[in-house]
């Protein structure tokens, strides 16, 4: 492959939703500029960029593939993306190293939610962007209904560059309103597109939208609606420099007609991308941040400036390691190369680089600014890491991934896989940084979340099928507090033990009381005249506070509790630590069950975002799982209810969400604060709790 500056490079995301066509647009694309000499398909698992194991198996994208072909002297890099919402943490990534995204639409659907999901990212990143309308040979096919929807509910920029003359089962010919000429498809495999002039029965549709399409770029700059009103047209040279800005203002999004799996518009698409599609120079760089300080500074896209790439994704691959896919932001880089990795201060040195086909590595010498690509076997560098050379600091703000929606707790099927079990959840993390792992020390319990009961399930199956590791996905265990809300002026425990010889013997007086919501824990040692030695007070404390994280009532941490020991005796000679910490302890426990004890369960901020038409459903679920509706907003078509849930209403929330919305609700949810649980639910928590000890005792 020939070098390409930053100026001939297009950088592309397929996104939308699920099975809206990506995976085998991408095919048709490497098709039809020669990089493969076979269509494979999802149905038959053989496709370029579904080649894992569980994508072929499930019939669906799992991860970000990667893909680049040469088109009209232009290099146009393709990343196929997943549509289903379990794995939109792909989908961001990807939006974070390219400079246009097309998102497919089925045009007999029209818009989903899917597509309404990944085009608040598109607003989000304020990326230009393009539309395609798929599946054209449907035999429900509807693209001009389509094309409405978008214009309506994604963006109001949307203009019509190709339609088709005869959509449905028979269709094979688009109608190009900015070249104004008619092209016919041939067979998918055989590459055969013939150019005519458009049929008189289209020709005032195709002049109606050529004149809009016109009118759309005029609209970019006064320069060119001035040249518009003048001349009644815009010349050829004004209208390639008015799309080109008009796509990068976002006030244009193109519109084209496809069908992937017959190859039908395919070039059309390819023509335009590669002549206005903006590349990474036209975008004009990315501003970054000075290591170590809160400056800003700009990384253009130079061949000639310093070398800084930036990690967006990771792959784990069985006999190669991991293998980080990455954008070069700045400069060129070859083999052999040495850059810091600006999150850890340590040097990577670039082994082999390679250019992806999905799976299909193709080795480079180097990679130019504005290039995607990937390299092998980096030590200590991850997903969001800046590489850079030592003089030119630029750390590239890293993606946001969404906050997780949905927990699951890890149980090992057999004792002693628990290093592989961690070693294998730490990858799976690596590989989708919104999958999140970590271990709950206050419920014991290895936590898994993310975006969906699909993206849990699958990180299941993979243990068991890279790392040989069963384990079961259950329920988590809920965090509860336990506290008081009466006070105890004094209570008292004495431990006393005689075995022979030396014995035990500590004697404490306590005065418990309650403390406001978030402020722990608070010992004082109000003890007059050494009737407890100073030497053992803080056993005594140790006691309240071993106490305190086992809890009393229900096995659960204690908190906002004050206590204050005033008054015990001793005994010169039996008298040590442990026999005060044993008393401390069980001292605590009497004092806490009379001073009117409580569980206290975490609640959530929780958003909830759908379709009017859902809110009343929405809203009378929230109230069934213990919520309170704090208010509600309108967002566009859409309506935001603001809530507080328990946490213990919330598992798998987002998958009863989706079946009430038809998959068109999402929420969000973060803590927020602790609450008492009512009386009925912590009776049931109690008797649980007490239950299950009686089993495994």
């Amino acid at each position: 492959m020939k070098e390409y500056g930053a100026e001939a490079i297009k950088n592309i995301a397929f996104v939308g939703h699920g099975g809206s066509g990506k995976t085998s647009l991408s095919e048709i694309l490497l098709y039809t500029a020669g990089e493969i000499n076979r269509i494979g398909t999802i149905s038959e698992g053989n496709t370029v960029s579904d080649y894992l194991e569980n994508e072929i198996d499930k019939q669906i994208s799992i991860q970000t593939s990667l893909m680049h072909i040469e088109w009209n002297n232009f290099k146009l890099n393709f990343l196929d993306t997943p549509g289903y919402t379990d794995f939109i943490g792909e989908v961001k990534a990807s939006m974070r190293v390219c400079d246009t995204v097309v998102m497919l639409l089925k045009s007999a659907e029209g818009v989903e939610v899917g597509s309404e999901i990944t085009g608040r990212y598109v607003n989000e990143y304020g990326l230009p962007s393009a539309l395609i309308i798929n599946k054209i040979d449907n035999e429900h096919s509807n693209y001009f209904g389509t094309f409405e929807q978008a214009k309506e509910r994604l963006t109001s920029g949307a203009v019509i560059v190709t339609f088709p003359a005869n959509e449905g089962v028979n269709a094979q010919t688009v109608i190009d309103v900015l070249k104004m000429k008619a092209y016919t498809y041939g067979d998918a495999g055989s590459r055969k597109v013939t150019e005519s002039d458009i049929p008189s029965e289209f020709l005032p549709d195709a002049e109606k939208y050529h004149t809009e399409l016109i009118e759309k770029v005029a609209e970019t700059t006064e320069e060119l609606m001035n040249k518009y009103f003048d001349e009644g047209t815009l010349s050829a040279d004004d209208l390639e420099s008015g799309i080109k800005l008009a796509l990068q203002k976002r006030n244009f999004t193109p519109v084209f007609a496809v069908s992937a799996t017959k190859a039908i518009g395919i070039n059309n698409f390819l023509d335009f991308a590669a002549k206005y599609f903006p590349s990474p120079w036209d975008r004009g760089g990315e501003e970054a941040i000075l290591a170590g300080t809160n400056n800003k500074i700009k990384v253009v896209p130079d061949v000639n400036g310093e070398p800084v790439l930036f990690v967006f994704k990771t792959i784990s691959e069985q006999h190669v390691g991991e293998l980080s896919l990455f954008k070069v932001f700045s400069g060129k880089v070859n083999a052999g190369l040495d850059l810091v990795n600006l999150s850890n201060s340590k040097t990577e040195r670039l082994s082999q680089l390679s250019i992806l086909n999905g799976h299909k590595r193709k080795e480079v010498n180097f990679l130019s600014a504005g290039d995607l690509g990937a390299v092998v076997k980096l030590k200590d560098t991850h997903t969001n890491d800046t590489l850079a050379s030592k003089n030119f600091s630029a750390v590239i703000s890293p993606i946001e991934f969404p906050k997780p929606i949905i927990r699951g707790a890890i149980v090992p099927k057999a004792k002693g896989d628990e290093d592989k079990i961690a070693s294998g959840l730490h990858t799976l993390h690596e590989e989708d940084p919104s999958f999140k792992v970590k271990f709950d020390p206050e419920v014991s319990q290895t936590i898994i979340s993310g975006q969906g009961e699909l993206q849990l399930a699958l990180a299941v199956k993979r243990l068991k099928e890279r790392y040989g590791v069963d384990v079961d996905l259950v329920e988590p265990r809920i965090p509860y507090r336990e506290a008081i809300k009466g006070k105890v002026d004094d209570v008292e425990h004495k431990h006393k033990k005689q075995s022979g010889g030396r014995g035990q013997y500590g004697h404490v007086h306590f005065k418990m009381e309650p403390l406001p919501r978030g402020s722990g824990f608070e010992f004082v040692d109000a003890v007059v005249g050494g009737v407890v030695p100073g030497r053992f007070i803080p056993a005594v404390e140790k006691g309240i506070i071993d106490t305190m994280q086992k809890g009393v009532l229900a096995g659960c941490k204690v908190v906002d509790v004050k206590v204050t020991l005033f008054d015990g005796t001793y005994h010169t000679v039996d008298s040590d630590e442990m026999s005060f910490k044993l008393a401390a302890a069980q001292c605590f426990k009497k004092g806490f069950l009379q001073a009117n004890p409580c569980l206290l369960e975490p609640i959530y901020n929780v958003t909830v975002t759908v379709p009017e038409e859902y809110m009343g459903d929405v809203m009378g679920d929230i109230s069934s799982r213990r919520g309170k509706i704090l208010g509600m907003d309108s967002d566009g078509r859409f309506q935001v209810i603001k809530a507080l849930v328990p946490l213990a209403e919330l598992y798998k929330y987002s998958s009863h969400l989706r079946s009430l919305t038809s998959g068109r609700g999402a929420y969000k949810r973060e803590f927020s604060h602790y609450e008492e649980v009512p009386k009925e639910v912590e009776q049931k928590i109690i008797e649980d709790y007490k239950k299950s000890r009686e089993e495994n005792n």
